[in-house]
């Protein structure tokens, strides 16, 4: 269980950072929208996943705690 909460911790907090990474450099470069998607839903679909990554983190070193 806990190799589960680590490793999608960290995979989800890595896809959300590039996802906005990704959203970031096409807006800069002048794109409002990029697959289809608009830059600013694809901000907030890598904030989302940032934080769930975060959640997991989270609850694996509460988890180690108890």
């Amino acid at each position: 269980m806990d190799v589960l909460l680590l490793r999608g911790g960290q995979l989800a907090g890595v896809l959300g950072l590039l996802m906005m990474v990704v959203a970031v450099a096409a807006r800069l470069a002048g794109r409002y929208s990029l697959g289809g998607y608009a830059t600013g839903t694809l901000m907030l679909a890598g904030i989302g996943a940032l934080a769930a990554g975060c959640f997991l983190l989270l609850w694996l070193l509460a988890a180690r705690r108890a």
